[in-house]
């Protein structure tokens, strides 16, 4: 059977479209270069030439930059430290996290957090945050299951500058005692 170029390059895209959906949905995990060439059907060199030439920059770059934005969001809104955040974004080394953060944002990811927490809605606890990522302590049920010095998720607490009951709402009992 006889393929246009135009379907050739669509079917490239296809399958560079694959790898890149795998890269996407596992981020925060270590991935295995070699595999991920393998679900574009491609060696791990073509691989890099191809993704390379069809999105501008290479699989490990293009993982990096979307490490480094789900950190970004994460110290907007999460009370997590910089240490659990690299962790759960998926870097193995602070040095390296802060080292390409720095070069993608400008800003050291403390810095980042200075100044961009006080902008966005309040700050989600940190162990609710490692729950819904996965991290380590939403692993390990039980009392020490809380992110260090974190009390924001004991029974009965909250967090900083919050209100029990949500704004606008009205105490049932003092409505009927009036």
């Amino acid at each position: 059977m006889v393929t246009s170029p135009d379907e050739a390059r669509l079917a490239h895209l296809r399958r560079l479209r694959l790898a890149k959906d795998v890269m996407d949905r596992d981020w925060a995990e270590p991935l295995d270069l070699d595999a991920v060439a393998a679900h574009a059907g491609y060696s791990r060199y073509h691989f890099i030439r191809a993704f390379k030439g069809a999105y501008g920059s290479t699989p490990g770059q293009y993982l990096t930059r979307r490490r480094i934005e789900r950190a970004e969001e994460l110290l907007r809104s999460a009370n997590l430290s910089v240490t659990e955040i690299c962790s759960l974004v998926g870097f193995s080394s602070l040095g390296t996290f802060s080292t390409s953060f720095k070069r993608q944002t400008g800003l050291t990811p403390s810095g980042y957090r200075d100044l961009y927490v006080g902008r966005a809605a309040a700050v989600i606890p940190g162990c609710y945050a490692m729950l819904w990522y996965g991290g380590r302590d939403a692993r390990a049920p039980g009392p020490d299951a809380r992110a260090p010095g974190s009390d924001a998720c004991a029974p009965g607490s909250r967090t900083p500058g919050s209100d029990a009951r949500a704004p606008g709402s009205e105490d049932r009992n003092s409505q009927e005692a009036e």
